[in-house]
């Protein structure tokens, strides 16, 4: 197995961290299930490709938001045959790069594949979080960029200037208290590392680290 792309639990796993653009750092996850893996987010290159090939390959393919979109996507669709999974709002950004085969829709819901989708609009309009129950009973939280940890120890929010709306992102980072998660796991991120284990209390603790920096 390449080294690039590391076990994170007995059925998660995190492809190379990569850097888009100055200033972006990012992973995607692979949930694997005996009925089709899942990849949460996107890799920004086919480098991992050959690694999630001998994991069982992608059934299918789920966008937390527009941001995520990029050439890859027709890449992973067509290597793996996967079915694309984005947010309903964004289809007119994300079909430019390949096509939506399940609009996740705005409101709250658990699919046929057994993820519960959250919408969290805030950092864009069709901004979603994934809920999913792993293969030891821990609760993966997919937060997207709607929270991620900062660097410093803490967890933020970004607002795009001229993008989404402060209200939108607080009520939704406020929904997100109400989910208590054993590992949240985020898109973009900044310092070493996208994941962290989190108990109830520290989970509270980074919902009122991400609330301090939604625009007043």
């Amino acid at each position: 197995m390449s080294a690039t792309i590391t076990q994170i639990r007995d059925d998660l796993w995190q492809t190379r961290t990569e850097s888009p653009f100055p200033g972006l750092t990012t992973h995607a996850y692979l949930w694997r299930r005996p009925s089709g893996n899942i990849l949460f987010y996107s890799p920004a290159s086919d480098a991992d490709f050959d690694a999630i090939e001998e994991l069982g390959g992608v059934s299918a393919q789920y966008l937390s938001h527009l941001d995520e979109a990029g050439p890859m996507l027709a890449r992973v669709a067509d290597r793996f045959g996967s079915r694309l999974h984005a947010p309903a709002a964004e289809l007119d950004a994300i079909d430019r790069h390949a096509r939506v085969d399940t609009p996740v829709h705005a409101q709250r819901h658990v699919d046929e594949n057994g993820v519960d989708a959250i919408p969290t609009p805030g950092h864009s309009d069709g901004s979603t979080c994934y809920l999913v129950k792993g293969a030891g009973g821990e609760r993966y939280l997919f937060t997207g960029d709607t929270m991620f940890p900062a660097g410093d120890g803490t967890w933020s929010t970004f607002l795009v200037p001229g993008r989404g709306s402060a209200a939108d992102l607080r009520s939704s980072v406020e929904l997100l208290s109400t989910v208590q998660p054993d590992i949240a796991i985020s898109s973009a991120f900044g310092g070493d590392s996208a994941i962290e284990t989190v108990d109830n209390g520290r989970w509270q603790q980074c919902i009122a680290e991400a609330l301090a920096t939604v625009p007043s």
